[in-house]
């Protein structure tokens, strides 16, 4: 296990710098002025653009800068923002809120989608099996910010059970419901999947002859049949908390959640290179960790597989 570890950080370094040059590319490689607007209705003076220019190595090739900002990455320096805040501050300072948010979410849509799957894995068909089934399609068919509008005008505005918008410092209550909203897509996904993995696995040749040999439902159900049956669904929750840390943009946005989202939110509007650049690149690295985290995970689970 150790090597097959040491083995899968390797193969990470040649993914990181790919998929971190094309991030790099398309933000500071497009055609046009980055510093267009930055000094209002008037064009920014010479001397301003040539000292941004400098700061940001935009004279060098696109390869030359991209590695410098690699060289600043590996000691930790995100870079500055255009008016010179350091872009590590702004992560530090939203990046908890957005963890937080990612992890109810997570919490959410696996507890109630296994869960879900589960019963009308087991169950077959029927009432219960429709309910599920029509649910999830229905929250599949509905946009995000759909859900969270609907939920925070009624559990807000017209209930008065939550606030419409969450606090500066949000603790994990007021992050239940925009957890659910974020989460209410994958949730489905994970419901369906579990119970088609299930009702796949009830009629396999280890379930069958688990029984024969006696054992009783739960070791059969728990021990034998579901950790075989949560492999996909593992893979795709850990594939997921980066997916959710990135979009919760519009999340964040209905509730006022300041976090990650947020903050990529506005510099993109403001035309900040280097925060999106930055804040991007580190949700990479959450996407390459989280997914070693689920191949480990799949020994665990299964105890056919063995890496060597």
């Amino acid at each position: 296990m150790g090597r097959y570890v040491v083995r899968r950080l390797l193969q990470l370094i040649p993914v990181f710098i790919g998929a971190t040059f094309i991030i790099y590319a398309l933000v500071w490689a497009l055609p046009g002025d980055p510093f267009a607007g930055r000094c209002g209705d008037r064009g920014c003076p010479p001397a301003y653009i040539a000292e941004m220019t400098e700061k940001y190595n935009l004279d060098d090739p696109v390869l030359v800068q991209y590695f410098k900002y690699l060289g600043q990455l590996l000691q930790g320096d995100f870079g500055e923002t255009f008016a010179g805040v350091q872009i590590s501050q702004l992560v530090a300072d939203a990046y908890p809120v957005t963890i937080r948010l990612a992890l109810v979410a997570l919490v959410i849509e696996a507890v109630i989608g296994i869960g879900a799957g589960i019963l009308t894995g087991l169950r077959g068909r029927g009432f219960l099996d429709n309910l599920v089934l029509m649910s999830t399609l229905f929250l599949i068919s509905l946009p995000v910010f759909v859900t969270g509008f609907v939920l925070q005008v009624v559990l807000g505005t017209e209930l008065g059970i939550i606030k419409p918008s969450v606090s500066s410092d949000p603790g994990i209550g007021e992050l239940i419901v925009p957890g659910f909203v974020l989460g209410s897509l994958s949730m489905a996904y994970v419901a369906r999947m579990t119970r088609t993995s299930l009702m796949e696995n009830r009629r396999a040749d280890y379930v069958r002859t688990a029984v024969a040999k006696g054992l009783g439902p739960r070791r059969v159900v728990g021990v034998h049949m579901l950790r075989n049956s949560l492999i996909p669904v593992i893979t795709f929750l850990g594939t997921d908390l980066g997916a959710l840390m990135g979009g919760a943009i519009v999340t964040e946005g209905v509730f006022n959640v300041r976090g990650i989202g947020l903050l990529i939110y506005n510099a993109i509007l403001t035309k900040e290179g280097a925060t999106v650049t930055g804040i991007v690149t580190l949700l990479v690295l959450v996407y390459l960790l989280m997914n070693l985290l689920v191949d480990v995970l799949y020994a665990v689970l299964d105890p056919r597989i063995r890496y060597d």
